[in-house]
């Protein structure tokens, strides 16, 4: 292994179900770049829908893994997540101390996110006497910050006086995590230089697993790579928030975040891309000039789940028309046009799984030939737009594509316009992904040469 090669170590739980604990520790470390090593506290049988039982392991076997780590060299950071009880919170101070553990993160897991009690009263006393006083950093959540701190937390000045004595167990500096707070999810900062409110969008209404694991090992990760503290917490709060946005059904029960979701994330980027690519390849060699509107064509192309403009793929300056022929002026890129990205989203509101759409040309022709392939059909009349959508600069496709989905009752192949003052006609072909669209726009485009 290189000597460069930064070093975590994680001692936590278990967790069967893959959304918290080492499993999650150790894919939020592959994500930054950190090799991850483990001990194992203990063995929790879970799933999505909570915790069905918990084994610690023996103090012995605690000890064995964690001797065997810290033999061979130092960690650039350390973190512990679920200890269990008290012994194992004891046995592992002992060693940490022994061993002088710097960068060291407490995730202090006394319940899991099912309320099930993973951590006993006197372990409770025993991480704030011996564990804490040894600690870098300490990131409880709300509920956690009460049992430490012995202050119930209604109000903001609550969470900073709970804050004040936390920091005064002896570590250097604790971030009060704020997901389970009513409104914007704020993290409380604070070390011996002041306090730092870290805000941020809430992300998700279904309070996904794991987000208190990753996160503390999103710090862990950050300390590893030598970051400086607070920078380290501004770091795994956006991580946290790419995690979250990529989260997983796994199971019957509650989503959990992906620390990997950034990776997949790039993957079906340069999938996307490629599949574009390969349909504009196509339609060129198709030469299906013929279908292309006097306002030229452009393709949207979304990622899963795909929120923001930026999540769709485009062509910036559409893909223009010379006779039978068609060229694009620039490469595709994500973002690339607003328009498009408008009719995507909105069409993904209502049918997720509906993520490609073209614009082609309208002509009697071009709809019977639809009608003939059998595509559901949906329209809408540009003369109903409010005016307030008109006057407001690339609203009206959203609100046209809206108004055509909210009347159909579904997602439809095809919506269609007549035009209106200015604008032209058009036909929008919608298909769940870039092959299908590419088949339906060649079935259009092989049954319209036939005729002509």
């Amino acid at each position: 292994m290189p000597d460069k090669t930064a070093v975590a170590l994680t001692i936590a739980g278990s967790d069967s179900g893959g959304g918290a604990g080492i499993q999650a520790d150790l894919k939020t470390f592959s994500a930054l770049g950190v090799f991850g090593k483990t001990v194992v506290t203990s063995i929790t049988s879970q799933n999505t829908l909570g915790v069905q039982a918990v084994d610690d392991l023996p103090v012995g076997v605690v000890e064995s893994q964690l001797k065997s780590i810290l033999e061979d060299g130092k960690c650039q950071a350390v973190k512990t997540g679920m200890l269990g009880n008290e012994q194992i919170v004891d046995r592992v101070a002992s060693l940490l101390k022994r061993y002088r553990v710097k960068n060291l993160v407490v995730d202090p897991v006394i319940f899991s996110s099912s309320g099930q009690k993973l951590l006993t009263p006197t372990g409770v006393e025993m991480m704030k006497e011996r564990l804490f006083p040894l600690a870098y950093l300490v990131t409880p959540n709300i509920r956690e910050a009460e049992i430490l701190s012995g202050i119930k937390i209604r109000t903001p000045s609550d969470r900073k006086r709970a804050a004040r004595k936390i920091l005064k167990l002896g570590m250097r500096a604790v971030v009060i995590t704020g997901g389970h707070l009513k409104g914007k999810p704020e993290d409380l900062f604070l070390d011996k230089n002041g306090m730092e409110i870290l805000s941020s969008e809430r992300l998700s209404q279904s309070d996904p697993h794991g987000t208190g694991c990753v996160f503390s090992s999103a710090i862990t990760a950050g300390l590893a790579l030598g970051r400086q503290t607070l920078s380290a917490v501004i770091d795994a709060k956006d991580f946290i928030g790419r995690a979250i946005l990529g989260e997983v059904t796994s199971g019957k029960g509650k989503a959990s975040v992906e620390p990997l979701s950034s990776l997949y994330r790039e993957n079906e980027k340069a999938q996307v891309m490629a599949g574009m690519n390969r349909a504009i390849r196509k339609f060129r060699d198709e030469r299906i000039g013929s279908l292309v509107p006097e306002v030229q064509t452009n393709i949207g192309l979304a990622l899963r789940g795909a929120k923001y403009h930026e999540d769709v793929l485009a062509i910036p300056g559409r893909i223009i028309k010379n006779g039978e022929d068609i060229f694009t002026g620039a490469e595709p890129e994500f973002g690339g046009s607003r328009h498009v990205a408008n009719i995507v989203l909105t069409v993904m509101r209502h049918d997720p799984a509906k993520r490609a759409v073209m614009n082609i040309k309208y002509t009697d022709a071009l709809l019977s030939i639809c009608k003939r392939l059998q595509f559901s059909i949906a329209s809408f009349d540009r003369a109903d737009e409010p005016k307030k959508v008109r006057v407001r600069e690339g609203s009206s496709l959203e609100w046209g594509t809206q108004k055509a989905l909210t009347d159909y009752g579904s997602v439809p192949d095809i919506i269609y316009d007549l035009g209106g003052i200015r604008k032209e006609e058009m036909i929008r072909v919608i298909a769940e992904d870039v092959e299908s669209l590419t088949n339906k726009i060649l079935k259009i485009h092989h049954l319209h040469k036939k005729m002509r």
